[in-house]
């Protein structure tokens, strides 16, 4: 048996044969590390880059500790953006799978608080949130922490980052001092020592793999003239071609110049960023997972709860204000076994981060000039797909299913020409390739979808 199989951990049986369903055939490094530790109940920091498994190295044990007759909140997980909270929601939904009866209930801003507060009358073994929404269901008094046996922040970096340090003390403050705290964190910043140290009973501390692979991800850096960025832009995609990326932007401002810049010259680009509605946020991430927008631009905030196995990608328009800000940014590409590549644009004046770069790095970084790259035609990674928006999710009782049974029953569309199915509370998506997207969109439209009919359009 290997060291790093489920079964070497104290998991149930029934768990062991879960996990082995949904294709978990061994730990990942900070599995095999932390589980051990989590499982016997310490307090534990975990620093492990996105993408590491992290998720499942806290969930697999708090779930055997849960108590499914008792609908109190047992276990707490605080995130910093309502992408992460919705994808680690899912993920231990999945984990939980192997007993009946579990509640998870994710709490985050950007949504109605009343079908919230309507879902927790019922109880809930596990809530996954945002601080700020999990601050305010406590306020309200529609949420109880006086139960929880395990609370555990995730990406805690992130979170200070983003101003919640005031909003994690009074949660916490509510939790019984008998319960296990677990941090997780991509990098171990001095403000995340002092969280630690008031938040935390000698906690073990587990770093695996702090560094990302040089093999996985080629990391190229360019020197251009700030009056030449966006053309510098163009110039790498149009060399480079790939089939899809992320443009990384220190401004939400940028973000709009270079999404529109690349959308002059013809490239499928979509701009993602917290200005914008929750709901335009969560359409733009389901599109570029859909392969129906080939360019994602964004700030680092907003690209949190980004998770795509498969990104080819990832351009730094401009060298960020931190090294570790580079790490999180570039760990975007190269994942599950994949090759990837991060390109970064820089000016002269900024050539100061490069070198706080290379030496977080440990390791001095080699830099080309942009005007050296030979000119290309053109980007011609154009999407393969559009994505359909239909009315209907979850709570209509729509599944993917349905969806792909209305596009290749009646309207004979090949299961070939549909992409992903994405399917949220009151919304579905749907990938097309454009060669059948009038024709799946007209089907929608004048058909019915188990029975009933619902509006659908097309994402632009």
């Amino acid at each position: 048996m290997s060291n790093r199989s489920f079964a070497t951990v104290n998991l149930p049986p029934a768990q062991l044969a879960n996990l082995e369903r949904l294709g978990y055939l061994e730990m990942t490094p900070i599995q095999a590390e932390a589980m051990p530790h989590v499982l016997a109940g310490e307090d534990l920091i975990g620093e492990a880059k996105t993408g590491s498994g992290k998720t499942a190295a806290f969930a697999l044990p708090l779930l055997t500790r849960l108590n499914p007759r008792d609908f109190g909140t047992q276990a707490l997980i605080l995130c910093p953006t309502r992408e992460l909270a919705s994808q680690v929601a899912s993920e231990i939904r999945r984990l939980a799978s192997y007993q009946p009866n579990v509640k998870v209930v994710t709490l985050c801003g950007g949504q109605s608080i009343g079908p919230q507060i309507g879902s927790l009358e019922h109880g809930a073994h596990v809530i996954v949130g945002t601080p700020g929404r999990i601050k305010d269901h406590l306020r309200k008094e529609t949420l109880s922490l006086a139960r929880v046996k395990t609370l555990v922040l995730d990406e805690a970096d992130r979170m200070l980052d983003m101003g919640f340090i005031d909003d994690i003390e009074a949660i916490v403050d509510t939790t019984p001092a008998s319960r296990q705290t677990l941090l997780f964190s991509a990098t171990f910043p001095e403000n995340i020592r002092r969280l630690s140290s008031r938040f935390q009973r000698t906690p073990r501390q587990i770093v695996v793999e702090s560094r990302h692979d040089e093999q996985q991800i080629e990391e190229r850096f360019f020197v251009c003239p700030k009056d030449k960025r966006f053309d510098s832009l163009v110039k790498l995609l149009a060399h480079f071609q790939p089939a899809s990326a992320v443009v990384f932007c220190n401004t939400k401002q940028l973000v709009n110049e270079v999404c529109q810049f690349l959308n002059r010259k013809g490239i499928h680009a979509a701009a993602l960023h917290g200005d914008m509605e929750q709901r335009d946020r969560d359409q733009v991430l389901i599109q570029f997972r859909q392969l129906s927008c080939s360019i994602l631009v964004a700030t680092d905030v907003a690209a949190r709860g980004l998770d795509i196995e498969e990104l080819p990608a990832v351009v730094n328009f401009e060298l960020p204000r931190n090294a570790q800000v580079y790490v999180h940014r570039i760990g975007r590409t190269g994942r599950a076994g994949n090759k990837g590549m991060a390109m970064s644009l820089f000016t002269d004046s900024q050539r100061f981060k490069l070198q706080g770069i290379g030496e977080y790095l440990h390791r001095e970084l080699v830099f080309e000039s942009v005007e050296a790259i030979p000119e290309a035609k053109k980007y011609s990674h154009q999407p393969a797909f559009v994505t359909l928006c239909i009315s209907g999710g979850r709570k209509e009782k729509v599944r993917p299913g349905d969806i792909l049974g209305a596009l290749t029953g009646e309207a004979g569309i090949a299961g070939s020409s549909v992409g992903k199915i994405t399917v949220t509370d009151h919304s579905a998506y749907v990938a097309i390739t454009r060669e059948e997207a009038d024709k799946a969109l007209g089907r929608l439209l004048n058909g019915k979808i188990k029975g009933r009919k619902f509006k659908v359009r097309l994402l632009e």
